[in-house]
């Protein structure tokens, strides 16, 4: 159920990306992120009304839809007014904000459960900070209206995009197929025990604290080096499957946790900034959805490949991660070539 989520989540970026690309209007960029911020913040309290899990499942799968809408016109967005400052710095505070939220969110239904307000009453809570959320896009819109990348005059017309663009996406493609999905990993961590089953939700949170911790250090580093700072990113996911997959010992566990997360603030921050940077201005939208469906399909993919390959031995996990890593790791250094070229 977590990969028919994800699968749906990542499609609706390359929707909202062609929506958006086509419309080469202001308004439908703002509308789009409306909508899907709209979407993600309402679905998730409106769980406290689901009366089973079939509607819970519905509402999930609407939250992810809404997040993926929403993703190319914010994305396009978000380079374009972080610009002055460094796209990398703008995507990694993003980034820190986002998972802030994140973490706040699971908090805030914890500490309604603990002064017994009961499932229903948790998440209706959230309504609030969804509320706030909403008058904070408000005024982000009132400030920046205009996306000035577009033009309404040349209203679906759109470049080819770049062959540079291209090798970036089957590289990050290929480092998606060996990325392992923490839903697998945590399997892995209850089935043979590694971890009581009260712990393995808080490895999780260490790893979800690690992402945002390196999330701005991580864009600093992309204004000053550029797409260069990826190429550890093959290495970090061969090293957070050996760590996660092959370790029995709790250490291991927490350094495989640790190293996730890192790859996780990279995917979330520096991977999303080299292809704003891949591509002229007006064609962000457009590759923003393509690279969203790519990545996405990949990690699906690659976590089923895992998965299957789980029963017969994790040891096989491991040699499929190097192997698709290694090529991921050349396509990249094809990609920094052709980019450094285009500088």
């Amino acid at each position: 159920m977590v990969a028919i989520g994800d699968l749906i989540g990542y499609l609706a970026r390359g929707l909202g990306g062609f929506l958006a690309g086509r419309s080469r209007s202001s308004s439908f960029y703002w509308g789009l992120i409306f909508l899907g911020y709209g979407i993600n913040l309402f679905a998730v309290p409106a769980l406290a009304l689901a009366g089973n899990w079939e509607i819970a499942f519905i509402l999930v799968l609407i939250e992810r839809i809404g997040k993926g809408l929403r993703a190319p016109a914010r994305d396009t967005v978000l380079a374009e007014i972080t610009e002055g400052i460094g796209k990398g710095k703008g995507f990694g505070l993003h980034e820190v904000m986002d998972q802030t939220g994140a973490i706040l969110g699971p908090a805030i239904v914890g500490y309604a459960l603990y002064q017994g307000i009961g499932y229903s009453g948790s998440f209706k809570v959230l309504l609030i900070p969804a509320l706030f959320a909403m008058a904070m896009l408000m005024i982000a819109f009132l400030n920046h209206r205009e996306v000035h990348s577009i033009s309404s005059k040349e209203e679906g017309k759109h470049e080819k995009l770049p062959t540079q663009f291209w090798i970036y996406s089957a590289s990050m493609a290929l480092l998606a197929l060996g990325f392992i999905h923490w839903v697998l990993a945590g399997y892995h961590i209850k089935n043979l025990g590694l971890l009581p089953d009260s712990e393995i939700p808080f490895i999780y949170m260490v790893a979800m604290i690690t992402d945002a911790i390196i999330a701005l250090p991580a864009g600093f580093l992309y204004d000053k080096w550029g797409p260069k700072t990826l190429l550890v990113t093959p290495f970090l996911a061969m090293l957070a499957i050996y760590y996660l997959m092959m370790g029995a010992e709790r250490m291991y566990i927490y350094i495989g946790a640790v190293i996730w997360g890192i790859l996780m603030g990279l995917y979330e921050t520096n991977m999303r900034v080299t292809v704003a940077d891949a591509v002229t201005p007006q064609n962000r939208a457009y590759a923003y959805g393509i690279y969203g469906v790519v990545f996405g399909t990949s990690w699906v993919v690659g976590n089923g490949i895992m998965g299957a390959l789980y029963p017969i031995s994790v040891t096989y996990i491991l040699i499929f991660v190097i192997g698709v890593e290694i090529v991921s790791l050349g396509m990249l250094g094809v990609f920094l070539k052709r980019f450094r070229k285009m500088c």
